[in-house]
C-alpha cells in the first residue's frame, strides 16, 4: 500500500497543484497494479498531522509521500530534512499562526527523509523531469507535516516516507510573470516516479546533490 497526500488551497490560491497532481499520480500507479490511497489534507497546523496519523494507522502503508506547493520553485523538490519548528509567516486556513513553537514538544531537532531521494532525483532526470534535493521544507504547514510524519515513522521501521514540494501550475502564473511553473501531468508523473523509485530502491544512491548556501 502506498499513501499519497496533497494539500487544499491556502493563502490567495484557489487550487493547490499538490492535491491535483497526487490524484493523477494515484490513477497512474493504480493502472500499474499498485494499491494506492490518496487523501487531501487541510492546510492547518495540527489538524493535517492528525488526519495523516490516522491514515497511517488505518492503512499501514509501505511508502508515504506527502506533497505540498512551493510557489517560486521551478522543479520538483525532494525534501531532505524536517525541523522541529513551526514559524508561520502567514496564518493557516483556520487563522493559526504559531511562532517559534515545536512541532513535537521535546522531540529531536530534525529528522531526515527515509525515501531514496538521490535515486529518485536521478530517475526524474532520466525521464526528463526537473528535480532537486532541497535542504529546507520551510517552517509552515508543509514542514509541520513532514516532521510529524517522520516522528510517527520513527517507531514504525517498516514504513518509509518523506515530503516533496511541487511548483505552481501554469494557470496559477500571470502571463509574462516571472514565477516558474510545471504542467500538471508532468508534476503527477514526477510524483509517480518517486513512488516507483521508493518501491524499487532500498539503499539510496551516492550522488552529489548538496547546496553551497
Amino acid at each position: 500500500m502506498i499513501l499519497l497526500t496533497g494539500f487544499e488551497p491556502f493563502g490567495q490560491e484557489t487550487v493547490n497543484p499538490s492535491w491535483l497532481a497526487v490524484q493523477l499520480a494515484k490513477e497512474s500507479l493504480q493502472a500499474e497494479g499498485l494499491a494506492v490511497e490518496a487523501i487531501e489534507l487541510p492546510c492547518v497546523f495540527g489538524e493535517s498531522l492528525g488526519i495523516l496519523n490516522k491514515a497511517i494507522s488505518r492503512l499501514a502503508p509501505e511508502v508515504v509521500v506527502c506533497v505540498g506547493l512551493a510557489g517560486g520553485r521551478d522543479r520538483i523538490s525532494l525534501e531532505r530534512v524536517a525541523i522541529n519548528c513551526d514559524d508561520a509567516r502567514i496564518p493557516d486556513n483556520k487563522g493559526q499562526r504559531p511562532i517559534d513553537e515545536e512541532v513535537v514538544p521535546g522531540g529531536p531537532a530534525a529528522y531526515f527523509s527515509s525515501l531514496p531521494i538521490k535515486a529518485a532525483l536521478r530517475n526524474l532526470q532520466i525521464v526528463g523531469i526537473k528535480g532537486e534535493i532541497s535542504q529546507s521544507a520551510g517552517t509552515y504547514v508543509c514542514n509541520h507535516l513532514f516532521y510529524g510524519l517522520m516522528h510517527a515513522l520513527a517507531v514504525r521501521p517498516g514504513i518509509r516516507g518523506g515530503f516533496v514540494h511541487v511548483p505552481y501550475l501554469p494557470e496559477q502564473v500571470a502571463p509574462g510573470g516571472a514565477a516558474p511553473s510545471m504542467p500538471l501531468e508532468l508534476t503527477a508523473e514526477g510524483i509517480a516516479e518517486i513512488v516507483r523509485t521508493a518501491l524499487a530502491t532500498h539503499e539510496d544512491s551516492k550522488l552529489p546533490a548538496g547546496a553551497i548556501h
